[in-house]
């Protein structure tokens, strides 16, 4: 079973950056496709990107351009780089593997509120 810990979420201004921070353990991390998902208010989780163990990477369409995934191997790590930062960004944000189907255990998240 993999544990996960997100981190690095805040508040930021429209327009602001974050970066957030992904630490797996347990499994093999490498070989794991790896998601970040969100969940803003009153809505269900969605996929925001993913990356795979070939480090192939697609992103929902609101935030291509502005947000970026990497992983590094080495510390079993996944990241997400969030760039001209918009209020819908607000959500509580998951990372886990990808795709999700069939997932049932999920981290703490990180929170990310965008507002000026």
């Amino acid at each position: 079973q993999v544990q996960l810990v997100e981190s690095g979420g805040g508040l930021v201004q429209p327009g602001g950056s974050l970066r957030l921070s992904c630490v797996a353990s347990g499994g093999i991390f490498s070989i794991y496709h790896m998601g970040w998902y969100r969940q803003a208010p009153g809505k269900q989780r969605e996929l925001v990107a993913h990356i795979t163990n070939i480090h192939t990477t697609d992103y929902t369409d609101s935030v291509k351009g502005r947000f970026t995934i990497s992983r590094d191997n080495a510390k079993n790590a996944v990241y997400l780089q969030m760039n001209s930062l918009k209020p819908e960004n607000t959500a509580v944000y998951y990372c886990n593997k990808w795709p999700a189907a069939g997932i049932s255990q999920w981290g703490r998240g990180t929170q990310v509120t965008v507002s000026s």
